[in-house]
């Protein structure tokens, strides 16, 4: 009696948006690493970008000199769900791009058009590369740069629990008070929405989910399934 061959999922690109402490970075690699894709962190390109135009001396308050640099330092993300790396010019930037000076700049660096473009052209790039599918995750990934993603997830959470797990992510580092991180939030938001390049925003055929009472697990398990679900209809 012969048995059907086993055939292996269908290549799948998924998006994952939504704004800081809604559990994206945390969901996207768990969800990629249980599915066997690979991974990318969209925001850590923003952030490695702002650190090289600190540490070059490039005025990241003039919109001009920071146009005229986007394209000179060489960025390259790792796609390991299990230990996502990020370099510029070869040297290694996970830690330093998450510091106080970067995090305040990035939405100003992040807002150009000619680092949009760039970035863009570098996350397009990497997704298409990836064989057996992919876990992209930022701010307007599935509006702007994967709008045909074979699925589309926009996280949300409350103020008050976005606020209190961006504390506990900085809990030893730069921890401040919930009302203060909850502030910083706000105007990051507003900043993020509010640019005229691809702002945060939800797609019109993303699902939505709102992860406030729910725990990484049950998340989790949320967005594998969707995946597993479009994986099958394909």
């Amino acid at each position: 009696m012969e048995t059907a061959a086993r055939t292996e999922p269908a290549a799948v690109i998924v998006g994952i948006d939504g704004p800081a402490g809604t559990g994206k970075s945390s969901t996207s690699k768990a969800v990629a690493a249980k599915l066997g894709l690979r991974y990318l962190d969209t925001g850590a390109q923003y952030r490695a970008i702002t650190w090289w135009m600190l540490n070059n001396g490039i005025d990241v308050a003039d919109p001009a000199a920071v146009a005229s640099a986007a394209d000179k330092p060489s960025i390259v993300s790792g796609t390991d769900p299990a230990a996502p790396a990020i370099s510029v010019d070869g040297v290694d930037v996970s830690g330093p791009i998450r510091g106080q000076e970067v995090t305040s700049h990035v939405s100003a660096v992040s807002a150009v058009p000619e680092v949009r473009a760039r970035i863009t052209e570098l996350q397009r790039a990497i997704a298409a590369a990836a064989e057996r599918g992919i876990v992209v995750e930022g701010r307007d990934i599935g509006t702007t740069v994967l709008p045909h993603a074979d699925l589309k997830v926009f996280l949300t959470a409350s103020p008050e629990v976005r606020a209190a797990r961006r504390n506990g992510e900085l809990k030893g580092k730069e921890a401040v008070d919930l009302a203060t991180t909850q502030a910083a939030l706000a105007r990051r938001d507003a900043a993020d929405s509010g640019r005229t390049t691809a702002p945060l925003a939800k797609a019109e055929d993303a699902v939505e989910v709102d992860t406030s009472e729910l725990t990484l697990e049950q998340v989790v398990e949320c967005v594998v399934t969707l995946v597993e679900e479009r994986q099958r209809d394909r």
